[in-house]
């Protein structure tokens, strides 16, 4: 058993890369359209929902545009996203100890200590992958402006913008031009901005996923000691990753807005968490801080149910020769 436990962490450390790596690649169109909505402000609005967003995309910038910015995520994700899922079966199995089960405030706790430990990788990749998805954005609102401001003069109130988006090609930035100039304008803690926020939201959903997702899969378990079929262990984290996702909606808004660097036309700018929520508040109402949340739910719920598919089939045990075993059976 001390073996195994020994054996335990690096298996966990591959699954949650492989899994990362085979969710965004299924996901990342999703979580692009989920980062534009969310950075377009009312009454400057380019898209009119998440296909929009895309068809949009797609013409203007080709059907890789779409996948703008998965470079860095996909080499990023693989330790972001087995950190977390392996810092929360350390904790679980740490405040377990003692051989009683785990109470659910022990299940939060554990998926706390788990969501602030993955920010770490989560800031510095969000920084870079947002400058990249959001720069088409930026692009399509500077060549409608000029109609925009020639309607509005003219007593038009459309809060959606319309034009053909198959001229004026996007600048193409690297993740690494955009890290060279944020370490020579802001230095090594210009990748860490918005870190607040990433924790204001990464802890949150993980206190609701992880014991949520405990408690789901338990349920199909058709006995203490029998399997939980492999379907069941799909839906628990699809189910479970959704509601997170949406419960901590509003906190990606601030996320997202705080670290995207270059704003569109009459875009406002943000002091802090505390300023940005403020003046989405005022000037875009409460309904704002869910744009994207229908989004953000599409690419949470099969990226966390892959996940857990990719923990069924215990493909980190396989690698290193071990027989895959259950991570909730304590």
């Amino acid at each position: 058993m001390a073996q195994q436990q020994q054996i335990s962490l690096p298996a966990k450390l591959i699954n949650g890369g492989v899994a990362g790596m085979v969710g965004v690649t299924c996901v990342f169109p999703i979580d692009l359209a989920k980062t534009r909505l969310q950075n377009q402000r009312s009454g400057q609005q380019i898209y009119k929902n998440m296909m929009d967003c895309l068809i949009k995309t797609v013409r203007s910038e080709g059907y890789f545009g779409m996948y703008r910015g998965a470079a860095v995520n996909l080499t990023l994700v693989t330790p972001e996203k087995a950190i977390k899922l392996a810092a929360n079966d350390f904790f679980r199995h740490q405040l377990s100890k003692d051989g009683n089960k785990l109470t659910l405030f022990k299940e939060m706790l554990a998926g706390c200590c788990a969501g602030m430990c993955q920010v770490t990788i989560t800031t510095p990749m969000e920084m870079l992958k947002i400058q990249m998805q959001d720069a088409g954005r930026i692009a399509a609102q500077q060549r409608v402006m000029p109609s925009v401001v020639t309607t509005l003069k003219m007593g038009g109130t459309s809060a959606v913008l319309c034009r053909s988006y198959n001229t004026s090609p996007v600048m193409r930035l690297s993740a690494t031009q955009i890290t060279r100039e944020l370490l020579k304008t802001n230095g090594f803690f210009g990748l860490y901005k918005g870190l607040g926020a990433t924790l204001m939201r990464d802890i949150p959903f993980s206190v609701v996923y992880f014991p949520l997702f405990a408690h789901l899969h338990q349920l199909g378990q058709p006995s203490p000691e029998g399997p939980v079929p492999f379907y069941w262990s799909f839906l628990s984290g699809c189910l479970a990753g959704s509601v997170a996702a949406v419960t901590v909606s509003p906190c990606d808004v601030v996320k997202t807005r705080l670290q995207s660097l270059k704003k569109g036309v009459n875009e406002e700018t943000y002091n802090g968490i505390v300023d940005c929520v403020s003046k989405i508040m005022k000037k875009e109402g409460p309904a704002a801080f869910l744009k994207g949340a229908s989004c953000r739910a599409l690419v949470i719920a099969p990226l966390f149910g892959i996940a857990q598919v990719v923990y069924f089939v215990g493909v980190g045990e396989i690698v290193l020769g071990y027989t895959p075993y259950s991570i909730y059976s304590s």
